[in-house]
């Protein structure tokens, strides 16, 4: 009888390599993360928006940003976009922090992180109708850093209102930099395909391992550059996922 093997049984990816996950294996690293090694989704959470906020306010300074406008949606993305702002609060950058899509449909580890930095007293402007959304044209400047927390690596589809509107907002901005969290919103990150509307990005600041669909020639114009951020999850989880991929 075989000895069940463990994630330390996978050893860490050799330094160099550049793994990417499906949309599917991602999914499964958060899983086993959560109910493997028992580390709370929030402390996932936790982990990569404070280091996506180190990284945004190294670009923020580099790129001479005054301002850092965070646009979160309403699922896992949109909670790593209230830690980013979070963080950046307490560096003292400053902050325009949105909510876009329907309060009451906050997943709970988002609807935490918004309570927070409402608690902190950092106003969240809500982003409920396409008329709103609309209204941001004109808004945002050279002086913005724009932050994409909208739609995460799960998005597949086409994007709804008022997130596609809000998504045109920020590619028609001249904004400083435009920096995506995990995915650009409304990019299928298996295909690389962008839907009816997607955000371009400058930089994309992507969780755990890069994505398969990032390397497509149609991907570019989105992603542009992409570095892979740490959520504290063992690195040997990626080489187990890639394992059993091989084995499939």
């Amino acid at each position: 009888m075989g000895v069940e093997k463990t994630f330390f049984d996978h050893p860490e990816p050799p330094v160099g390599t550049q793994p990417a996950l499906t949309r599917a294996e991602t999914r499964a690293v958060d899983r086993i993360a959560v109910e493997e090694l028992a580390i709370p989704s929030l402390v996932l959470m936790e982990n990569a928006g404070r280091n996506a906020a180190a990284e945004i306010a190294r670009l923020a300074a580099r790129a001479g940003a005054a301002r850092v406008c965070v646009f979160c949606g309403t699922g896992g993305n949109g909670g790593d976009g209230f830690v980013v702002i979070r963080h950046l609060a307490n560096r003292g950058l400053a902050i325009r922090a949105f909510l876009v899509g329907q309060p009451e449909r906050l997943a709970s580890d988002c609807a935490a992180n918004c309570r927070i930095v409402e608690a902190m007293g950092i106003g969240v402007s809500k982003i409920t109708l396409e008329r709103q959304a609309a209204e941001l044209a004109g808004t945002l400047g050279a002086g913005d850093l724009v932050v994409d927390a909208l739609l995460g690596s799960g998005f597949s589809g086409r994007v709804r209102s008022p997130v596609d509107r809000v998504i045109q907002a920020i590619n028609d901005a001249d904004a400083a930099l435009v920096v995506a969290i995990d995915v650009p919103s409304g990019l299928d990150c298996d295909t690389g395909a962008a839907g009816h509307v997607a955000v371009r990005a400058d930089r994309t600041l992507t969780f755990v391992a890069s994505k398969v669909g990032f390397s497509a020639r149609q991907a570019k114009p989105y992603v542009g550059r992409v570095k892979v951020l740490d959520i504290g999850a063992p690195p040997q989880l990626v080489n187990r996922i890639l394992l059993e991929r091989s084995a499939g």
